[in-house]
C-alpha cells in the first residue's frame, strides 16, 4: 500500500464505555494497531456520566458483567443484586486495568467530524483539539443514552440557583440537606433520583409530564456465600441468558395467558411483583407484550399496586400512566419512588394541567404559581440510540451526511453497517439488538461479530467494505415488521424515537430504533448472515479513485455473497 493511503491507525474506536472497552480489548488481543477516543475525562461512559443519586443497574449485576474472561468471573464480588453506579465504575476500571487497555485510551477528545476518503478508502476524523486523524476502520462504541436533552424552556440561564441534567451531575457532592429541589421528568432517571433524595431534601416538587410504569427493584446485597454460588453457575447463567428474548435471567412463562384462570394469573403476579428486577415484565406471559386485552388486564393489576403503596388517591391516580400499557416498553425499577410521595416534603405537579411557562431566577413559573428553589434538576432524558451520531458531522460517499440519511429514521443492516458508510461499523448501532436485551449481553455478541467481519477482511486482504442496499432495505423492513406485532409500536418511548425535548421527534412519529424480534433470533440472523460469507456485504481489495468508483464498485460486486 502506497505511504500516502498508510493511515495513522487502522482501527479507532469511539467511546470508552461497556461497548469501547470490550472492543480495544478484542483488537489489542488480535495485535491491531487501535486507539479508543473518548470524550469524557475517564473511562466508563454511562457509569461514567451517570453519577445521579440512585443510579444503578436494572439487570442483575452479575448478568451485566463481561462473560469474557473466566479469571475477571472468578475474582469480581459484586455486592448488590443490582449494583450502584459507583461500584460500576470501579468494575469497569478494574476490567482496564487488569487487561491493560488504559495504554489504548484517550481522554478529553470529542470526535466533531468524520469524513470518509474515498480514494484512500480511510476515515478522516477532525477532533475538538484541533487533530486530524486518519484510520481504515471506525467502530462506534457511543452508547444507546448519550446525548442529553435538556427542555426548551425559556429563561433557563437565569436561574441563579444550582441547575444540571442528570447525566451531568457533579462529579463534586451536592449538598442535598436543607434544599428546596425540583426535579422536571418522571422517566427512569427521574424515578431513580425521585426515591433516592426524598428524605435528604427540605422540599422535594416533583413536575410531570406523563406518568410512567414502574415497579420494585428489590434490590439486596449478595453476600460471600451467595457469591460463590453465583460463580460456579456462570456457565448456566449466561446460557440462561442467551436463550431468552431480553438477554436476562428471566424467562417468559410459555403457557398460553388464557388457559390460565384469572386467580392463578394473579397469584403468578403476586409472585413475581416481590420478585427482584424485571421479574413481573419479562417471567410474565408473552401475550402482555402483544395482545390488548391481556396487557390491559397487567396493566390494571399494576395500577392497583401502585394505589395501596400511594395513600393520598388522587396523587396515585396520577402516577398511573393512561396513554400505554405496562410493559410495552422498557419498565423502569424504582425504590422508594412511590412511597416517597407520602412524604409531607414531596409534592406533584402535574404540568399537563398547570404547564411549565418558564425559569425564573429563583426557580420556575408554571400557569398557575411561581416556585423558590435552591437545585432544579433536570431528568429530561436523551436523543436516543442516534443523537449521539447526529451531534458528530458523519459524511460517507458522494457527501452524503449520515444524519441527513437518517432524518426520518435509521436504516441499517443488521443494526452495524451502513450503505454509503464503508467501514463503519456499529456493535449496539441502531436497529441491532442490543438497545432492547441486556446490554453487555448484546454487546458482546456485536463486538465479537464485528471483530469476526475485520477479521475476515484482514485475512482476505479487503480494505472496504459495505451492505448493498438491498440487504440493508430488506433488514430495515424485517425490524419495521416486527414493529406491528407489539404494542410497543404505540408507546411513546425512546424505543420508538419519541422525545417532545428534540426538535421533530416530539410529534409522536414512529422511528424503528430497536430490534425487538428477541436476543436468540438476532443471534441466529447475524450468525448465518457470517456464515454464508457475510451476505448482503461487498468487500473490496481495490484501491479506489473518486474517479473510478463507479468501475470499482461493478468490480466489486464479485465479492458480494
Amino acid at each position: 500500500m502506497m505511504a500516502r493511503n498508510k493511515p495513522d491507525h487502522e482501527v479507532i474506536v469511539l467511546g470508552a464505555g461497556v461497548t469501547g472497552i470490550y472492543q480495544i480489548k478484542r483488537l489489542a488481543d488480535l495485535g491491531i494497531d487501535a486507539i479508543v477516543l473518548e470524550a469524557g475525562g475517564d473511562l466508563g461512559g454511562t457509569w461514567y456520566w451517570n453519577r445521579y443519586p440512585g443510579a444503578r443497574f436494572d439487570s442483575e449485576s452479575y448478568t451485566y458483567g463481561y462473560s469474557f474472561s473466566r479469571d475477571l468471573l472468578d475474582e469480581w464480588h459484586w455486592k448488590e443484586r443490582f449494583s450502584g453506579q459507583p461500584e460500576n465504575l470501579r468494575y469497569l476500571n478494574y476490567v482496564a486495568d487488569k487487561f491493560d487497555l488504559r495504554k489504548y485510551m484517550q481522554f478529553n477528545c470529542t470526535v466533531e467530524a468524520m469524513r470518509f476518503r474515498e480514494a484512500d478508502n480511510l476515515w478522516q476524523l477532525t477532533l475538538g483539539d484541533g487533530r486530524v486523524l486518519t484510520s481504515r476502520f471506525v467502530v462506534m462504541g457511543l452508547g444507546l443514552l448519550s446525548a442529553p436533552t435538556l427542555p426548551r424552556l425559556e429563561g433557563m440561564e437565569s436561574f441563579k440557583g444550582l441547575s444540571f441534567h442528570t447525566y451531568h451531575w457533579p462529579q463534586e457532592p451536592v449538598e442535598m440537606a436543607g434544599k428546596r429541589v425540583a426535579v422536571i421528568g418522571t422517566g427512569a432517571t427521574g424515578i431513580q433520583v425521585i426515591g433516592e433524595i426524598a428524605d435528604k431534601v427540605a422540599e422535594l416538587t416533583v413536575f410531570q409530564r406523563r406518568p410512567n410504569w414502574s415497579a420494585p427493584l428489590n434490590n439486596g446485597p449478595i453476600s460471600e456465600t451467595e457469591m460463590a454460588d453465583i460463580r460456579s453457575r456462570y456457565d448456566d447463567i449466561f446460557a440462561t441468558c442467551a436463550r431468552t428474548p431480553g438477554g436476562f435471567e428471566h424467562e417468559p412463562d410459555r403457557r398460553g395467558f388464557y388457559d390460565v384462570s384469572r386467580e392463578e394469573r394473579l397469584a403468578l403476579w403476586d409472585q413475581l411483583y416481590d420478585m427482584p428486577g424485571f421479574a413481573i415484565w419479562l417471567r410474565n406471559f408473552r401475550e402482555i407484550f402483544t395482545d390488548e386485552a391481556a396487557n390491559a388486564e397487567l396493566s390494571e393489576y399494576i395500577a392497583d399496586r401502585i394505589r395501596r403503596c400511594v395513600k393520598d388517591p388522587a396523587v396515585a391516580e396520577k402516577l398511573i400512566p393512561r396513554d400505554h400499557g405496562f410493559g410495552v416498553q422498557r419498565v423502569p425499577m424504582e425504590t422508594g419512588y412511590f412511597e416517597a410521595y407520602n412524604r409531607d416534603n414531596v409534592h406533584l405537579v402535574d404540568i399537563s394541567e398547570t404547564p411549565i411557562e418558564r425559569v425564573t431566577e429563583t426557580g420556575l413559573r408554571t400557569t398557575e404559581r411561581d416556585y423558590d428553589f435552591d437545585i432544579i434538576v433536570y431528568a429530561t432524558g436523551f436523543d436516543a440510540i442516534t443523537g449521539a451520531y447526529d451531534r458528530i458531522d458523519i459524511e460517507g460517499i458522494g457527501g452524503v451526511k449520515l444524519r441527513d440519511a437518517w432524518a426520518d429514521g435509521p436504516s441499517t443492516f443488521l443494526g452495524m453497517l451502513v450503505h454509503g458508510f464503508p467501514n463503519l461499523l456499529m456493535p449496539g448501532g441502531p436497529q441491532s439488538g442490543s438497545a432492547s436485551t441486556n446490554y453487555p449481553r448484546g454487546i458482546e455478541t456485536g463486538v465479537n461479530w464485528c471483530t469476526a467481519v475485520l477479521e475476515h477482511m484482514w485475512e482476505h486482504g479487503y480494505v472496504r467494505a459495505e451492505p448493498t442496499l438491498e440487504a440493508q432495505e430488506r433488514w430495515t423492513t424485517h425490524v419495521t415488521n416486527m414493529y406491528a406485532m407489539m404494542l410497543m409500536r404505540k408507546a411513546k418511548s425512546w424505543f420508538t424515537g419519541y422525545n417532545s425535548n428534540v426538535p421533530g421527534h416530539e410529534h409522536g412519529k414512529v422511528r424503528y430504533l430497536v430490534y425487538n424480534g428477541g436476543s436468540p433470533k438476532y443471534v441466529s440472523r447475524i450468525s448465518d448472515v457470517a456464515a454464508k460469507g457475510y451476505e448482503g456485504v461487498v468487500f473490496d481489495s481495490a484501491r479506489r479513485s473518486a474517479e473510478g468508483d463507479a468501475n470499482t464498485r461493478a468490480q466489486a460486486a464479485t465479492h458480494a455473497v
